[in-house]
């Protein structure tokens, strides 16, 4: 299993793709979007049932605030998975253009969100380092 820091460190990639993956859909045609937006669901679903999974393995303290992180977590996509499902359905032009504005606004927020989850396992990272730091000199100075 990948230390705090190597998990870190696979953030970068994880970017690195999702722009390539950014950059490739622009000059896609409906279809291949379509591919590569399920494609994208899919994935991220596998990461939503990793973390959910790797919840249980959390010290019994963390627990309770992971727990709690990935429910309200789950119910956001959940509700948002509903929505994108509904426009799906509606070919509106209208309704289409709202759904368009909210989900270019959806991306923006989850973008926004994804720097934000960044900084903080950047300072969780810090943060475990630092403190295994402080344990390991406590047990060496009481040895």
């Amino acid at each position: 299993m990948a230390n705090a820091s190597e998990q870190f460190g696979q953030l970068q990639q994880k970017v690195d793709e999702g722009q390539q993956n950014v950059k490739a859909a622009a000059a896609e045609d409906k279809q291949q979007l379509k591919a590569r937006v399920e494609s994208a669901r899919q994935s991220a679903d596998e990461q939503a049932a990793k973390l959910k999974a790797s919840a249980q393995d959390t010290s019994a303290e963390a627990k309770g605030h992971v727990s709690d992180l990935h429910q309200k977590w789950g119910e956001h996509v959940a509700d948002v998975r509903q929505r994108i499902d509904q426009r799906q359905a509606e070919r509106d032009v209208r309704q289409a253009e709202r759904e368009a504005e909210w989900a270019e606004d959806y991306a923006f927020s989850a973008v926004d969100l994804a720097a934000a989850a960044i900084e903080e396992a950047e300072y969780a990272v810090l943060d475990a380092a630092l403190a295994r730091q402080e344990a390991d000199a406590l047990a060496g100075a009481s040895a």
